[in-house]
């Protein structure tokens, strides 16, 4: 049999790498509401790791800049408001 042929190869399909959702000048802290608001989700709850793609130290980071910007009230603890559809 001839072995150079493989059925069962994987098709060399390129992709486009993600870019990283922080930016090595980014600083991670309560005031960069532009930053943080982007890890929070409608609801307004704060996002996980897989879903932000970004490091363990990173995501630390960004939880205590979350609740430091809850407690100062420059976030809302929950976002409940409903849309009323008529």
């Amino acid at each position: 049999m001839n072995k150079s042929k493989r059925p069962f190869t994987k098709s060399k399909r390129s992709f486009r790498r993600r870019l990283p959702p922080i930016q090595s000048g980014d600083r991670i802290n309560y005031r960069n509401m532009s930053l943080i608001s982007r890890f929070i989700s409608e609801q307004g709850k704060i996002l996980s790791r897989r879903v932000n793609r970004v490091t363990l130290k990173q995501q630390r980071l960004i939880t205590i800049a979350i609740k430091q910007a809850r407690i100062l009230s420059l976030l809302p603890f929950l976002n409940n408001q409903k849309q009323f559809e008529r």
